[in-house]
């Protein structure tokens, strides 16, 4: 048994909050400059030029990529060989958020209460997946998770007779809805499969893969590439002002479900779809 006191969380939560609204992973950084390669038309390709010098400017200032430095989403999958001492553990992740966001200067974002909308001042509570998996580590995902793109989000319960293309035509559909409002290019994470509630943290999940990463399964992969060009084909582009690229990437997760349905979510991401990963 390996013993680990909750001041490690808290003080490792606190600093993944304050890097994962600070630098945009790698891939999904290069991803949008390959896109502003391609852009072809003046106006989308300013804008696209616009976004790589914000993530230059975040860098050289040392500030938030975005205004929206988001609600705190965690995922901690932690080893069934584990102990933790010194506290409760979801105490001690709300305290890593709480100091994250308060000695980042990072905006808080969260309200107490869905109707009264009294703010917390510190961006808890979080958001928090637990999952018990073998061996001895913890493993710790902080994935900040902005509203614009939060609120065009959407899920389907299809029927089993549902074809692939429907429910391709489904995540094409859900992006053109949202059109703008996410400050596109998006990043779609899809949840197909478990019930009402798993397949929509299926989709969040998968928003969490790297953007270089396909699906281990070719079958799932081959459909992440085709509602990729599906919704590309909306001409929605950059900022909403037209272009190649109107998502990143599309990233799909799936589970087994029930005979009788088929859940489908789809968790839409901004161009800063922001998470950073830790194993402790």
């Amino acid at each position: 048994m390996r013993e680990i006191d909750v001041k490690v969380i808290t003080d490792t939560v606190r600093d993944m909050c304050i890097e994962a609204n600070k630098k945009l992973p790698d891939d999904l950084a290069c991803l949008i400059d390959c896109s502003y390669k391609n852009e072809t038309e003046q106006l989308p390709k300013g804008i696209m030029g616009d976004l790589l010098n914000n993530l230059d400017a975040a860098k050289e200032l040392d500030i938030p990529i975005c205004q929206d430095t988001g609600m705190a989403v965690i995922f901690i999958e932690i080893g069934q060989e584990v102990h933790f001492v010194g506290g409760n553990l979801e105490e001690a992740i709300n305290q890593g958020v709480h100091n994250g966001y308060v000695e980042g200067l990072l905006r808080c974002s969260v309200v107490k209460d869905p109707l009264r909308r009294v703010n917390t001042t510190d961006n808890t509570p979080a958001v928090i997946h637990t999952k018990i998996v073998p061996g001895d580590k913890v493993t710790i995902t902080v994935a900040p998770k902005g509203f614009g793109s939060e609120n065009m989000s959407a899920l389907k319960m299809f029927t089993p007779a549902a074809s692939q293309q429907d429910i391709i035509d489904y995540v094409k559909s859900v992006a053109q809805t949202a059109g703008s409002n996410p400050c596109p290019p998006m990043v779609l994470g899809v949840g197909i499969g478990g019930d009402f509630e798993y397949c929509a943290y299926l989709a969040k999940k998968a928003l969490c893969r790297a953007v270089k990463e396909r699906n281990a399964d070719e079958f799932y992969a081959d459909m992440e590439e085709k509602m990729l060009e599906a919704v590309n084909s909306l001409d929605i582009g950059p900022q909403g002002f037209g272009g190649k690229t109107t998502a990143l990437a599309v990233n799909i997760e799936a589970a087994p479900t029930h005979i009788a349905g088929l859940p489908v979510a789809v968790n839409v991401g901004c161009h800063v779809t922001r998470h950073t990963k830790k194993i402790i």
